[in-house]
């Protein structure tokens, strides 16, 4: 492919890889709606910071009113809530034969396919820790999983293209024929990292507090019930073992992966989740509502109850609207 790799939403997710794959020798393209962020990018570069690595790499820049023509792959990397409005804008640069590559958090690949065909949509699963700390500014806090796959699980040459230029980024990337697997697996941990923004606690603070054990079973639980009644079962990272909260298994099976997500939690700079910082610090609005506010409609349309699910929606809205703080008291209000 000759074109470069167009990269839409150059934050924590795009950011990162833009900058390892520009590194790498190849013709990156971002794309960003913040324009200071932008300008950094095309002229002083993208600064990459943190115990992974250290560099900083000018990469070509544009807003999206500034972009034209049209492109063989775009990688989507904005936040979840972002797709409905980032949809329209990229379409008109997508080639007829091109397609788009979901590099988010969530099942984003649900609208993406709606609007595009599932065709002209390939999955993706991120798990590295990285947070964007301001104009031409990321912090890649840790390595983890990145997983691709097809939508429909075949592999074709433009597959086994964008697996080898993850591998540029991950060496030990994955290629799947079951990406959804992968994405619900993710859902689940999602959950979790939701719920540890309710407080102003370290990620592996929460994985820690014994106290706290029922709601990372519970979440677990409800994710994957609702993943299992929708035919996928769902697949981790690391010693992340989503089947551990199957139904019927018992707790001792959760406690020992969340014994390991305190442990790989407590490693890296990134301490507190990407939705803690958008709440405590960034102050807007989190990707609750198209991330893990997917989950009770799918569970309904399946007749699985979702409770503790449900309720952590509206305590992260409440967060979002100001109507309750970050506090030991807001997580007791979902432990309850």
């Amino acid at each position: 492919m000759a074109d470069p790799i167009v990269i839409w939403g150059a934050g924590a997710i795009g950011g990162t890889l833009g900058a390892f794959w520009a590194r790498a020798g190849h013709e990156v393209l971002l794309v960003d709606t913040v324009a200071e962020h932008v300008e950094a990018c095309r002229t002083t570069g993208l600064r990459i910071t943190g115990p992974v690595a250290e560099f900083t790499q000018v990469i070509p820049a544009v807003t999206p009113a500034e972009l034209t023509g049209t492109y063989s792959r775009i990688v989507l990397a904005v936040k979840a809530q972002a797709t409905e409005a980032a949809i329209p804008m990229l379409a008109p640069h997508l080639a007829p034969e091109g397609f788009v590559f979901s590099a988010q958090n969530g099942l984003n690949e649900i609208a993406l396919s709606r609007a595009f065909g599932a065709d002209r949509v390939m999955g993706c699963f991120v798990n590295f820790g990285a947070d964007w700390h301001g104009p031409g500014e990321i912090l890649f806090g840790n390595r983890s999983a990145v997983v691709i796959g097809e939508l429909d699980g075949s592999t074709r040459p433009r597959t086994q293209a964008m697996f080898a230029l993850c591998q540029k980024f991950e060496p030990d990337a994955i290629l799947t024929d079951d990406i959804w697997s992968y994405l619900w697996g993710k859902m689940a941990y999602g959950a979790m990292l939701f719920a540890t923004a309710l407080n102003n606690d370290s990620m592996s603070a929460n994985f820690g507090d014994p106290a706290r054990l029922p709601v990372w079973l519970a979440l677990g639980r409800e994710v994957v019930a609702t993943a299992l009644a929708h035919g996928v079962t769902p697949r981790g990272f690391g010693d992340f073992r989503p089947m551990a909260f199957a139904p019927g298994m018992p707790d001792a099976e959760g406690a020992a992966v969340v014994d390991w997500l305190r442990d790989f939690n407590a490693v890296g700079a990134k301490t507190h989740s990407g939705i803690w910082r958008d709440l405590a610090v960034r102050r807007r609005k989190t990707e609750a509502d198209a991330q893990i506010g997917l989950v009770p409609g799918l569970a309904a349309e399946k007749g699985i109850p979702v409770p503790v699910m449900e309720k952590l929606c509206a305590l992260i809205s409440e967060l979002e609207t100001g109507r309750r703080a970050q506090s030991a008291e807001t997580f007791t209000a979902l432990l309850a």
